[in-house]
């Protein structure tokens, strides 16, 4: 049985994967490295993601042959014109989960001192009660898979849903923004949780206001319920090895799911109801699950904010005000006479020179593919895969 997909889906598909680059030649890649203009005003976030995976994969504690073979394996996807569209925008993304898995093997003499007390008392102070503590008095086994969903669930597949769209449905270089975004919000996140270490609610709850050491294990909070619903031990597992268990402050699931909302808030306004719904759902498990404070979920919505408004700033017109523009952009109907100069004159440079300028390499995309340039050309802060079509 052949499945139809309906027209205002499977045309904006179709275009999406039609801007894909088919390219598997690592050499495109090096050449385009070499022929990079690089300028540290624009450049610098490499050399900051670099020394930041310098440091992760120093204290990593893992042998040697494993690093190399991060390393290598980052290159190569890199270097392949196929798989560097995906992963250079995924930069961000990457330098976050290896300084969070990292985070757990620094030495303990150079570790801040653990605050206990600090976030109960402000929630005091800020909002007249402990609205996390009065939020798990009264706990029952369907409001515990209530919260687990949003929580344990839909926080790791919702970005991936988020990206997906805005590459089919957004005008194109929206996910190259949505990416930077996302990795720098969580970069950002996690270096407070390391310097500034803070003990989440379910500390309070099972040791009082004693103050905490670095070889104290984690806990699943209200997430241990969900263990006993399914008769498993992972969340106990998975929190009790916890690479960062004092990191209640801020709160990143509350960052991850405000910064979702804003983008598809952005992009396509009419789901608002439904994305604001989950953000606050999403608010109430974290407490409920005991797994953070009111102002945990303020200071991560707060940085969320900060982000995407400096990323907004950012964007070129077609991005900023994308009303209309995604469908003019999908069906390739309503495009600019010259949209790489559209683009490069937001100062989107990327790898390769200038926009339209002259390659000595002789590689150019099939003409099925040039639609790359229009999306791959914008860059976040300067650095897309492009060829002497622009891409």
């Amino acid at each position: 049985m052949r499945i139809q997909l309906p027209a205002a889906i499977q045309t904006p598909l179709i275009n999406a994967v039609g801007r894909l680059e088919i390219n598997f030649d690592p050499s495109v890649g090096v050449r385009r490295i070499k022929r990079h203009g690089w300028s540290w005003k624009r450049d610098a976030q490499y050399a900051f993601m670099g020394a930041l995976a310098v440091f992760s994969l120093t204290v990593m504690a893992q042998p040697f042959l494993f690093k190399v073979f991060l390393v290598t394996v980052y290159t190569l996807g890199l270097l392949i014109p196929f798989t560097g569209q995906f992963v250079l925008p995924a930069t961000p993304i990457f330098c976050w989960l290896i300084l969070f898995y990292s985070a757990q093997f620094i030495p303990r003499d150079y570790r801040p001192h653990i605050w206990v007390s600090v976030l109960p008392t402000l929630e005091t102070v800020l909002y007249g009660a402990n609205i996390s503590d009065i939020l798990t008095r009264f706990t029952n086994p369907v409001l515990d898979i209530v919260a687990w969903l949003p929580y344990g669930v839909m926080h790791f597949v919702i970005p991936f849903v988020v990206a997906a769209l805005l590459f089919v449905f957004a005008p194109p270089g929206a996910v190259k923004f949505w990416g930077a975004a996302f990795g720098y919000v969580n970069i950002v996140g996690v270096t407070i949780q390391i310097l500034f270490p803070c003990a989440p609610p379910w500390y309070e709850l099972r040791n009082g206001l004693v103050p905490a050491n670095y070889l104290m294990k984690g806990s699943p909070g209200g997430l241990a319920r969900i263990d006993k619903i399914f008769g498993g031990h992972g969340y106990d597992s998975t929190f009790s090895n916890a690479p960062v268990p004092f990191g209640a402050f801020p709160s990143l699931h509350a960052g991850c799911a405000t910064l979702e909302a804003l983008f598809l808030s952005h992009f396509f306004p009419r789901g608002r109801p439904f994305y604001w719904t989950y953000v606050f759902i999403l608010y109430w498990s974290t407490m409920y699950l005991t797994h953070h404070y009111l102002i945990d979920l303020v200071a991560g919505g707060s940085l969320s904010c900060a982000y995407f408004y400096y990323y907004l700033s950012r964007m070129p017109d077609e991005l900023r005000h994308p009303t209309g523009a995604s469908v003019h952009y999908s069906n390739g109907d309503a495009l600019p006479d010259d949209p790489e100069a559209a683009l490069d004159s937001h100062n989107f440079g990327g790898w390769g020179g200038s926009v339209g300028g002259d390659d000595d390499d002789g590689f150019e995309l099939p003409e099925a593919n040039t639609g790359l340039m229009r999306d791959n050309s914008i860059d976040v802060e300067g650095a897309p895969y492009r060829s002497s079509k622009g891409v």
